[in-house]
């Protein structure tokens, strides 16, 4: 079953948003961790033409022309100096979306999105998918804690507008 919170919860879901869910619902039987082991590329590519149908870049391999180049720093001649990869890239550069599976927790890769969606130039939101259930533990519900405790102790401001976390 797909799950999902936005973070901050005193915030409500835009209508982008609201369409990435969307795509998570219609592949939502064929990627549900409850049922499967697929990576993080197998599912993305199951979203692939529903996230392209919305309007995003969507990685295609592992090769350099297939990712998904993301600026972070500028050089000389407003050259690119340093840029992280993302899964998927709305085409205004306003929404990245990172997709995890066994990883996600086990190996903190949430934090490392997280970090470098906030270093990212122009990137307001951060979409976060990873499975509900890894090896009998639940991937969204620690996740959701650990963001949920970031937002609400107000120790440390992201310049974000939103993290979408989906369980799948």
């Amino acid at each position: 079953m797909i799950k999902f919170q936005f973070f901050p919860r005193s915030h409500g879901i835009t209508e982008r948003i609201k369409l990435i869910i969307d795509c998570f619902l219609q592949v939502e039987e064929q990627i549900s961790s409850d049922g499967n082991t697929f990576s993080s590329n197998e599912v993305l590519e199951k979203l692939r033409p529903h996230l392209e149908n919305i309007g995003f870049n969507v990685e295609t391999g592992k090769l350099a022309n297939q990712k998904i180049n993301v600026p972070v720093l500028f050089g000389c001649n407003n050259e690119i100096d340093k840029c992280f990869n993302a899964d998927a890239l709305s085409k205004d550069g306003k929404i990245v979306i990172e997709v995890e599976a066994g990883r996600a927790v086990v190996n903190n890769q949430f934090l490392k999105d997280i970090f470098q969606a906030c270093m990212m130039f122009d990137v307001e939101y951060l979409v976060i998918a990873v499975r509900n259930s890894y090896r009998r533990t639940d991937d969204f519900s620690k996740i959701y804690t650990f963001i949920e405790t970031l937002y609400i102790s107000n120790r440390l401001q992201l310049p974000l507008k939103g993290i979408l976390l989906i369980g799948y």
